[in-house]
């Protein structure tokens, strides 16, 4: 009889361990889970940098200064405000470089910045 008694105190001893324990790696599951949030964030950010870049060089190649908001236009509307654009035209080709800020949702993390260049032929050269 006594040894069962012993064997019930030393399970008892360890009750709610496994839940401690649990609570102790739970602020790290969140921070993997953040970072792998962000990580999509910015390739999704990446990705909007190039597809604005695209649009506002063959936009500017075709119609002269209409290539800006062609490009702020195909990023989404939440990113509009972080965005920058500045097109050039050397030579007979029209480049767009899109600037976009990320912001961070890591905790410690800070904010960074992408930066998407294209380049299209121009079809509408100025003449001499």
């Amino acid at each position: 009889m006594d040894r069962l008694r012993n064997r019930r105190s030393l399970l008892t001893k360890d009750r709610g361990q496994a839940t401690l324990e649990y609570l102790g790696f739970l602020p790290i599951l969140i921070l993997v889970a953040l970072c792998g949030i962000q990580l999509g964030w910015t390739a999704y950010v990446v990705q909007q940098a190039q597809t604005a870049a695209r649009t506002a060089a063959r936009v500017e190649a075709r119609k002269p200064e209409a290539g800006e908001t062609a490009g702020l236009a195909a990023i989404k509307e939440s990113l509009r405000p972080r965005a920058t654009i500045v097109i050039s035209k050397p030579g007979d080709a029209v480049t767009a470089t899109v600037r976009i800020t990320i912001k961070s949702i890591v905790p410690g993390v800070g904010e960074a910045s992408v930066t998407r260049t294209a380049t299209m032929p121009n079809d509408d050269p100025e003449k001499p």
